[in-house]
């Protein structure tokens, strides 16, 4: 009886193990599947159509530009040129930015490289370019002037999709569906809400890091080595923890340098990451689309609304954060006016972009006056009240 038991059991045992196996082969094959391809944002279109609309009108969709196809995309006065100008339209490959500045990159051999002029868009007038020495940590490892500096390792892998730093060839060029939203073959093949990265659904460090990936200055993991110093996370997907690649530009209280003022706020363009992170926003897990909506263009900086409606959409009376009063009562300023907005104390135009322009901190902090005397960082009330 005993045999006869052994007999059935050994039996049972070798039929689940055969399930098992057989209910392991989908896993299995799943797993050997090949990893999902870039495909571009064009295969978004025909299921994202209004969204693939909005945001084909998006400065982020159009960073850089070929100005032999889109003639309207040069904002630089090549008819005018000055001494800094030696070079001439023919030899513009593409166009990049129109928003502060337009700079021109030319192509050589398989590389682009910055031509040593830019075009202040606001004041509509040629600028020198070229980073000097003491300035992006990056500098020390290329030679000294701008043909010794590749665009591919120092600009390409933000305003592109699927920069390969072996081939230097991109699935796009521009911030295209897929920089935020990873490869989407998958989805394409077989749409699904599991075979996508959707920003809103991740956690908040994660959906943050799909903006600050190139909203920030900072550094690679990997030790640079010497005409291969990546400005940005090169093999950083969306979905991932940026910190496993991506170092920010570490802060010293109390210091003044090109990257920082002595109470930390950023110091020049693309920090705002390296803002946002100090916030107490950030810390209450709000992330950057939810003022920004990049499928959408029809308010400045793609808020979702405009003005202090933006702000007031959270700041309300009943959250302990929000206004006790009115607008003015809070400001001290008129109701509308300039002052009355919260921007112009929380988000002072203080970091430069280009010589006399200055972007909004997102630090959110208010910056007073005695700070300035004691640390030199610009505030918002002196910035607009210039006789006090």
């Amino acid at each position: 009886m005993f045999e006869q038991r052994d007999g059935h059991a050994l039996t049972m045992m070798m039929i689940c193990v055969a399930a098992m196996g057989m209910a392991s082969r989908p896993l299995l094959a799943q797993q050997a599947a090949p990893p999902a391809r870039f495909v571009g944002s064009d295969s978004c279109k025909s299921c994202h159509e209004q969204d693939y609309n909005g945001w084909k009108q998006t400065r982020m969709a159009n960073v850089v530009r070929d100005p032999k196809e889109h003639p309207e995309a040069v904002l630089g006065d090549f008819a005018h040129p000055t001494a800094a100008v030696n070079f001439g339209l023919d030899q513009v490959a593409f166009v990049y930015g129109s928003r502060y500045k337009q700079r021109y990159f030319t192509k050589r051999g398989d590389d682009y490289f910055p031509l040593p002029a830019q075009w202040d868009v606001r004041k509509k007038q040629w600028l020198p370019y070229h980073v000097e020495a003491g300035t992006d940590w990056w500098v020390p490892f290329y030679g000294p002037t701008n043909f010794d500096r590749p665009t591919g390792p120092t600009c390409d892998g933000c305003h592109s999709v699927n920069y390969n730093v072996q081939t230097k060839q991109v699935t796009e060029w521009n911030v295209g569906c897929e920089k935020c939203h990873g490869p989407g073959s998958e989805h394409v093949a077989h749409p699904t809400k599991a075979n996508i990265v959707n920003p809103a659904k991740l956690d908040y460090v994660r959906g943050n890091d799909t903006c600050i990936q190139c909203h920030s200055q900072g550094q690679p993991l990997s030790a640079p080595t010497k005409g291969h110093a990546y400005d940005w996370p090169v093999g950083f997907l969306p979905g991932e923890r940026l910190a496993d690649f991506w170092k920010l530009e570490e802060v010293k209280p109390g210091v003044t340098n090109f990257y920082q003022y002595a109470d930390l706020t950023a110091h020049k363009n693309r920090m705002q990451g390296n803002d946002f992170v100090q916030s107490v926003m950030y810390h209450r897990q709000i992330r950057c689309f939810d003022c920004h909506e990049v499928h959408r263009n029809q308010n400045e900086s793609n808020l979702m609304d405009k003005g202090n409606a933006l702000c007031l959409m959270c700041h309300t009376k009943q959250n302990p954060a929000g206004l006790k009063g009115t607008v003015s009562e809070h400001t001290h300023h008129a109701e509308n006016s300039a002052g009355s907005q919260c921007t112009a104390c929380h988000m002072p135009l203080i970091e430069q972009t280009i010589k006399d322009n200055f972007v909004a901190a997102h630090t959110f902090r208010f910056i007073s006056p005695r700070e300035t005397e004691q640390s030199g960082i610009p505030n918002p009330c002196t910035s607009c009240h210039t006789d006090k």
